[in-house]
């Protein structure tokens, strides 16, 4: 009963079921997946929470937004609590779609398409990346269960999914010199194309993410493993916010292409792999750092105004905001399940849906 607490106290500290790359679960993996709902603890209880989420779907109506506005607004902003409201449809998007996959009960198929669809009908992306990168867990669930979606409703979340994508083109194309098309808000970007083109089977799509990613990789990290947002933020709150989405589309094309992105080093020495060991020490406590003490980025003064505590400058920067980094990087590198444990103050394998799904990608 004590272990239960303490891995339901660390999924809420963690954000567990907000990590996961958009790929689906082969044959083989969903079976393993099922063996290890039943015989692991720590992955039944991960799974009793998407459960408990599917069921309360179940009998919640779908509540979609035209348009997703978080992006530069501040804590208490009407449109954004207005978002936020909104948003949790999405994480339900993706537990019903796994439930159904792990129970094979249509009643959650039918729940998640019906979701899928709601939010396919009135849902517009207006091409920025830190809004749509809210649209990973639909995503996901989408890719779990599009092979069982008639034809009709395929082609309109296909459809749906495909404007998001131009929409992230459109605006990245049109200002080409602007520093969103290299700072984080390019990651996210780049993130979210990708999983969209995968999703719905764009090579174009597939091949425009990779070869721009190599592209973000040169401008946004630094051979000294630094980003470019660290640097301009001072805060590692923004160059975590950084790897997460690059991580997340390093796991997704390792899965689809087979090509190794963390690994891969830019002409001038930059790499994942690099950006992440830099991180490290920050992690371990090591070292640590007072955030946003040099920023230069006026909407971090103005968060911290609003009472954003964790905007405030020179608030030493947590180890335990870095788990969701660590979660994805542990598809690359095993040793950081130790750090994760480490952070956390036990020995649980499985604190976040991430590292299941880690396992279950590479058979672990």
């Amino acid at each position: 009963m004590i272990k239960r607490l303490i891995i339901l106290v660390i999924l809420c500290l963690s954000g567990a079921f907000s990590t996961y790359a958009q790929t689906g679960l082969t044959a083989k993996q969903l079976r393993n997946l099922k063996i290890m709902i039943k015989s692991n603890a720590e992955v039944q209880l991960l799974f009793t929470s998407i459960l408990k989420n599917a069921n309360q779907a179940l009998v919640t109506p779908p509540n979609p937004i035209d348009t997703i506005s978080t992006e530069g607004r501040l804590k208490g902003d009407p449109i954004k609590i207005k978002t936020g409201k909104a948003l949790p449809d999405l994480q339900k998007i993706y537990d019903l779609a796994l439930t159904y996959r792990v129970k094979g009960d249509k009643k959650y198929l039918n729940r998640a398409i019906l979701y899928l669809e709601a939010w396919a009908q009135i849902n517009r992306s207006k091409g920025d990346p830190i809004d749509d990168t809210h649209l990973d867990a639909a995503i996901a669930g989408y890719v779990l269960i599009k092979e069982q979606l008639n034809p009709t409703s395929k082609n309109k979340v296909d459809a749906w999914l495909k404007q998001v994508a131009d929409a992230e083109i459109y605006v990245l194309q049109k200002f080409p010199r602007k520093e969103t098309t290299y700072n984080n808000w390019n990651s996210h970007r780049l993130k979210v194309i990708a999983e969209v083109a995968f999703a719905i089977d764009d090579p174009a799509l597939q091949d425009f993410s990779i070869e721009a990613l190599k592209a973000q990789l040169t401008r946004n990290l630094n051979p000294d493993g630094t980003s470019i947002d660290f640097l301009k933020r001072d805060a590692l709150h923004y160059h975590t916010y950084d790897l997460e989405p690059l991580l997340r589309l390093a796991i997704l094309i390792k899965e689809q292409r087979k090509l190794d992105f963390y690994t891969y080093t830019t002409p001038g020495g930059s790499s994942i792999k690099n950006s992440m060991e830099w991180l490290v020490p920050y992690l371990s406590g090591e070292k640590t750092h007072e955030e946003f003490v040099k920023s230069t980025v006026k909407f971090d003064l103005e968060r911290a105004k609003n009472g954003e505590a964790d905007y405030v400058a020179g608030t030493l920067f947590k180890p335990v905001a870095g788990l969701k980094t660590l979660a994805l990087a542990y598809y690359f590198d095993q040793r950081y399940l130790q750090l994760i444990q480490k952070i956390n103050n036990n020995t649980i394998r499985y604190s976040d849906w991430q590292l299941v799904l880690n396992d279950l990608y590479l058979g672990r």
